[in-house]
């Protein structure tokens, strides 16, 4: 009752309306007992009126249904409710008004609780209808404990149905979840790179035509950043779409012209032929990610990167920033290596430089 308590205004109607259901059922059922018993007296309407309503503002009275002590005390008031005609008739088959508490317990008790209500309330209805008619009225017994068994049933399928809803509503959220931190993870990756070597090239290009000399090669390099800056749109509308596959070769590629740019000295392996295939996608990522944060934060000269089989290093000869080995962007090449049962390293080497090697 607690869940369907928070699913909203649509929920909480939706429970109303079944209670006023059940509600109007159990009534309806008692007042015809009474009828049939005496006769529609006055009196006796009267007192189930005011059995039931009581039940109904005793409930509004001690709080909503998902505490467990009105709980407890609207299931009372329903076996006494359902036993006030056969202690006033003395007749035992007059219990049969039982059935309508032991599903409300049922429903509003812990499974195993409200099937032992069950059992225990037919158990009691078959030595109260011995002990006074000398006899067992065993279809009284029988309907108790079919509809406790019926209700157990029901009561199972309806608590796994909402547990499986719940579980969908969970795994929508995780996806949900998951795609975001993949578009966040990809757009840092893409906007780094190309970002910094952007920097780099429009800097340089302002220090050429500051000093007066080379306009020519001012001019390629504006021209690179600008093809840079639509490569960058284009790998963002791709990885927004879902559909961006980096190339490690084009990567490679890519960061040679970028160490190039930043007048870093660059030793790097000419082909990328011998790397498994099911790790050239993750080790773009490192390769891309790890060249940016030498450019950015290091001041290095020089940088080496190793390829094998399994395997990439990039070292430099730069000093990394405090925070390098923790940053968001490191933290996304570590799930990246963990998803494909890799494992990334990052630390300074002794004296000077820093190192970056991923393998799986």
């Amino acid at each position: 009752m607690a869940a369907l308590a928070t699913r909203g205004p649509r929920a909480t109607r939706r429970v109303r309306l079944r209670t006023v259901i059940a509600s109007a059922a159990f009534l309806a059922s008692l007042v015809h007992s009474v009828i049939e018993e005496w006769g529609g007296s006055g009196v006796a309407l009267v007192a189930v009126a005011v059995t039931y309503a009581s039940s109904y503002l005793l409930t509004l009275y001690f709080g909503p249904l998902h505490r467990p002590h009105t709980r407890v005390l609207l299931i009372g008031w329903l076996f006494l409710g359902g036993s006030v005609l056969a202690l006033v008739t003395g007749d035992p088959s007059e219990l049969t008004m039982l059935a309508y508490a032991v599903a409300a317990g049922i429903i509003l008790l812990p499974l195993r609780w409200g099937a032992l209500l069950g059992l225990l309330t037919a158990a009691a209805v078959m030595t109260t209808t011995w002990a006074v008619d000398g006899a067992i009225d065993w279809s009284d017994t029988f309907v108790l404990l079919m509809l406790t068994a019926g209700m157990v049933t029901v009561t199972q399928l309806i608590r796994a149905v909402n547990q499986l809803r719940a579980a969908h509503d969970r795994i929508r959220e995780l996806a949900v979840a998951d795609e975001r931190a993949r578009v966040a993870r990809d757009l840092h990756d893409v906007l780094g790179h190309s970002l910094t070597t952007i920097t780099v090239k429009t800097g340089l290009a302002r220090r050429i035509l500051e000093s007066g000399a080379e306009p020519a090669r001012a001019l390629t390099e504006v021209r690179d950043a600008e093809r840079l800056s639509r490569q960058a749109l284009t790998e963002i509308r791709t990885t927004v779409a879902g559909y961006r596959q980096p190339s490690l070769a084009a990567e490679l590629a890519g960061v040679h012209e970028a160490l190039r740019a930043a007048d870093i000295a660059a030793v790097l392996p000419q082909a990328v032929d011998e790397v498994a295939e099911d790790l050239r996608e993750p080790f773009a990522y490192v390769l891309r990610e790890g060249v940016t944060n030498v450019i950015r934060h290091s001041g290095a000269t020089r940088c080496e990167v190793r390829l094998g089989p399994r395997s990439l290093e990039i070292c430099d000869d730069g000093r990394p920033a405090p925070d390098v080995a923790t940053g968001n962007g490191l933290a996304g090449l570590t799930e990246r290596m963990a998803a494909v049962g890799g494992r990334l390293t990052a630390q300074p080497l002794p004296g000077k430089g820093f190192r970056l090697y991923a393998e799986a």
